[in-house]
C-alpha cells in the first residue's frame, strides 16, 4: 500500500500537461476506492480509512503535500468548472430523445482525460455509484484536514465559479419557463406576477448584494428572501404542467422539460446554500455528493425511460379502460346486447373469411399477400366498429385496464369484492363476445358453401384448401403457439390506440376539427362541429381496428423474411375457416379425429386469444398505476369463492 501512495504523490508534477495531471487524479481516486478489505475498521467505508492514511502522510511529507495541493489547484484553474455546476445532470436540449443518444454515447464510447471540461472529468473521477456513499460520510474533523491542506490555495476560485454556474442555471430556467409548450400548460394564476421573467434580475440584485464588501447584511437578506420566493413561485407553476398533462394528454417530452426545470431550480438553491454558508466546506461536499448520484442516474437508460414512459403507459391505459368499459357487461340487458353485437360481428367475419381464401387464389407474393389480407381484415374490423357490432377477442386488451382501476384500494374488503364482481361481469362479456360470433359465423360460412354448391356444383372454399384447414388446425401442430403470438398483437393494437388517441388529445386536434377556420369554410360550422365529436369519440376505435387488421395480415409476412415462421390464429376466423372445410369435404368430416381436434384447438386458440392479451394489458394497467398485488391471495381466494358459490354467475347474467 505504501509503495503504490509513494509512487502516486512521486509523481504528482504541477508542471506536466493538464492531460497529465487529470489522469494523475483519475488514479488517485482509484488508489481511495479500492482499499484492500484488511484496512477498513469497523463502520468506516474503505476510501474514508485510505483517505485518512493519505492525509497523515501529507502531513508528515510537506513537500508531497506541495505537490499534492498545486496539481489539484493547477487543475481547477485550468478546467472549467461552470460546467460542473450548472451542466452535470442536465441535458444540452430538453428533448427526451435527445438525452438518450447522449447517455447511449457515454456509455458505449470511452472518455479522455484530455479534456478542459470539469463535469466530463467528474464522471472519470467518480465512475462507481458507492462514491457518494463515502462522500457523504467524510466527517467535520476529517473535511477541516481537508481544508487546512488547500490554506494557501485562493478560497475565491469556487466562488466564483459558483456565481457563474447560478447565472447560466437561472437563464436556463427563465427560457424554460417563457417557452410556449411549457408557459401555456402552467397554471395561470401561479404565472400570473411573471416570477420567469423577474428570476434574472432577481438574481442580479443578490449578486450585487454579494460584492458588497461593507454591506450590514440587511440589503443581501432582502434580496435572498425575494430571490427564494420568486424560486418557489417558479417550481410550484412547473408542477403544475404534469396536472394538464393528465387532463389534456401526455408529453414525455414535456415531462422530461419538467424535470430538468425542476432539477435546475434545485441546482440554484444547493449552489446558493454554498455561498451563503458560513461552513460553506460542508454544503460544497453535500453538493458534490449530489452530483455523483446526479452523474450515475444520467448514465442509465432504464431510468430514464422508466421515469418518463411510466406516466405514457397510465395515460395510454387509461384511455383504453375509457373503452374498454364499453365491452363489460353488468346486467341481463347488457349481456343480450352483447351477444347481438357480437353475432353482428361473427356475420361480417363470415365475409372476411372467404375474402380471406380470395386473396390468397390470387397468388401475390408474401408481402402484398400479407398486406392485402391485413386490408382485408382492417376494413371488416373498421366496418364492425362503425355498425357498433364487436369481435370478442378485441375485448380483453380493452378491458384489462378497466379492472386494474379496481385494484387501486385493494387493500379494502369492498375493493375485492368489487374487483370479483368485475371478474364475473368480464368473464361472462367474453363468452357472450365468443358466443355471438361463433355461433353466426360458423352457420353463415357453411351456408354459403352450400348455396355454392346448389348454385355452381361446387363450394366456394375448394377440397384443397379444405385439407390445408384442416392440416393446420390440428392440436398437435404449432397452431396454439400462433395463438399466443396473436394474443400479443391484440394488445399491441390497444395500445397503439391509447398512444394515437392520447396524441390526437394533446395536439387538441378535436379542437382543431371544429374551429379551424379552413375547415368551417369548408364543411360549414354544424358539421365541423359533428366531425369533431365523432373523431373523438372514434379516433381510439378506428385505430385499433385498423391496426389490429395490418398487424395481422403483415406480421407473418415480414417476420417469415426474417426466417421466423410465425402465422396468426384467430379463434372466429379459424372456426369460420373449419366450416368452410365441412362444407367443401361434407358433413362426414365430422365423424373424423382430423376434425375434432381441429375443433378442440379452436377453444385453446379462443382462450390464449383472450387470455394473453387481457395478461400483457392487465399488467401494463397495474404498473402504470404503481399497482401492488400484495393481497392476491385474498384476491385468489374471493374469486375461487365466488365459483363455489355462484360458478353460474360467470356465465349469464341474473338481473
Amino acid at each position: 500500500m505504501t509503495w503504490d501512495l509513494t509512487a502516486l504523490l512521486n509523481a504528482a508534477d504541477p508542471q506536466a500537461v493538464l492531460a497529465e495531471r487529470n489522469l494523475w487524479l483519475v488514479r488517485l481516486l482509484e488508489w481511495l476506492r479500492h482499499a484492500p478489505r484488511e484496512e477498513a475498521s469497523l463502520g468506516t467505508p474503505l476510501p474514508i480509512v485510505r483517505l485518512k492514511h493519505l492525509l497523515n502522510v501529507l502531513e508528515r511529507h510537506p513537500e508531497h503535500a506541495w505537490a499534492f495541493a498545486n496539481v489539484i489547484g493547477g487543475v481547477w484553474n485550468d478546467v472549467d468548472a461552470v460546467a460542473l455546476f450548472a451542466e452535470v445532470g442536465f441535458a444540452p436540449r430538453m428533448a427526451l430523445w435527445h438525452e438518450f443518444l447522449g447517455r447511449l454515447r457515454r456509455r458505449l464510447l470511452p472518455a479522455t482525460t484530455d479534456t478542459r471540461d470539469l463535469a466530463a472529468l467528474f464522471e472519470l473521477l467518480f465512475p462507481d455509484e458507492a462514491d457518494e456513499d463515502w462522500i457523504a460520510a467524510i466527517d467535520d474533523e476529517l473535511l477541516v484536514r481537508l481544508g487546512l491542506l488547500f490554506a494557501a490555495t485562493p478560497d475565491d476560485g469556487w466562488r466564483v465559479e459558483a456565481n457563474a454556474a447560478i447565472t447560466v442555471l437561472v437563464s436556463s430556467v427563465h427560457a424554460a419557463g417563457l417557452a410556449g409548450p411549457l408557459r401555456v400548460r402552467m397554471d395561470a394564476e401561479l404565472v400570473q406576477d411573471k416570477p420567469f421573467h423577474q428570476l434574472p434580475a432577481a438574481w442580479a440584485a443578490v449578486e450585487r448584494a454579494l460584492a458588497g464588501a461593507n454591506d450590514d447584511g440587511i440589503a443581501l437578506a432582502s434580496a435572498m428572501q425575494y430571490l427564494h420566493a420568486l424560486l418557489d413561485r417558479c417550481r410550484a407553476a412547473a408542477l403544475t404542467v404534469p396536472e394538464h398533462l393528465e387532463a389534456h394528454g401526455v408529453s414525455v417530452d414535456l415531462m422530461f422539460s419538467v424535470e430538468q426545470l425542476t432539477a435546475r431550480l434545485d441546482r440554484i438553491d444547493a449552489l446558493l446554500a454554498c455561498l451563503l454558508s458560513h461552513e460553506p466546506q460542508r454544503e460544497l461536499l453535500r453538493l458534490v455528493s449530489g452530483l455523483v448520484r446526479v452523474v450515475h442516474e444520467r448514465r442509465s437508460l432504464r431510468t430514464l425511460f422508466a421515469r418518463h414512459y411510466s406516466l405514457m403507459a397510465r395515460k395510454v391505459a387509461e384511455r383504453s379502460a375509457e373503452t374498454g368499459e364499453h365491452y363489460i357487461t353488468r346486467n341481463r340487458e347488457e349481456y343480450r346486447d352483447m351477444l347481438r353485437r357480437a353475432a353482428g360481428g361473427g356475420a361480417v367475419l363470415a365475409g372476411t373469411t372467404f375474402l380471406k381464401f380470395g386473396i390468397a387464389l390470387l397468388g401475390f407474393t408474401a408481402f402484398w399477400g400479407g398486406f392485402w389480407a391485413g386490408v382485408n381484415y382492417a376494413a371488416c374490423f373498421v366496418l364492425i366498429h362503425l355498425l357498433h357490432w364487436t369481435v370478442a377477442t378485441k375485448q380483453p386488451a380493452m378491458t384489462a385496464p378497466a379492472m386494474a382501476d379496481k385494484l387501486l384500494h385493494i387493500d379494502r374488503d369492498d375493493a375485492i369484492v368489487a374487483f370479483v364482481d368485475e371478474v364475473t361481469h368480464l368473464v361472462r362479456s367474453q363468452v357472450a363476445g365468443i358466443i355471438g360470433n361463433l355461433v353466426v359465423v360458423a352457420p353463415l360460412v357453411l351456408a354459403v358453401q352450400g348455396l355454392c354448391w346448389l348454385a355452381f356444383g361446387a363450394p366456394l372454399v375448394g377440397v384443397r384448401d379444405a385439407e390445408y384447414v384442416l392440416h393446420s388446425l390440428s392440436l398437435f401442430g404449432p397452431s396454439l403457439l400462433f395463438a399466443t403470438f396473436t394474443g400479443t398483437l391484440l394488445f399491441a393494437s390497444s395500445m397503439i390506440a391509447g398512444w394515437v388517441e392520447n396524441w390526437f388529445v394533446f395536439h387538441r386536434l378535436d379542437s382543431a376539427i371544429a374551429w379551424n377556420p379552413r375547415i368551417i369554410a369548408t364543411l360549414g360550422q354544424t358539421r365541423a362541429q359533428r366531425w369533431s365529436h365523432w373523431w373523438r369519440a372514434n379516433i381510439s376505435g378506428l385505430t385499433a381496428n385498423i391496426s389490429l387488421g395490418l398487424m395481422l395480415g403483415l406480421a407473418p409476412a415480414l417476420f417469415g423474411f426474417v426466417g421466423l415462421g410465425l402465422e396468426v390464429r384467430h379463434v372466429t376466423l379459424s372456426t369460420g375457416q373449419l366450416a368452410a372445410a365441412v362444407g367443401a369435404l361434407g358433413v362426414g368430416v365430422m365423424t373424423t379425429w382430423a376434425f375434432w381436434s381441429c375443433v378442440l384447438c379452436i377453444a385453446g386458440i379462443g382462450m390464449l386469444n383472450v387470455g394473453v392479451s387481457f395478461f400483457c394489458a392487465f399488467k401494463v394497467a397495474m404498473r402504470s398505476r404503481g399497482v401492488r398485488l400484495a393481497d392476491r391471495k385474498r384476491v385468489y381466494a374471493a374469486i375461487r369463492a365466488r365459483l363455489r358459490r355462484q360458478p353460474l354467475s360467470f356465465l349469464i347474467a341474473r338481473s
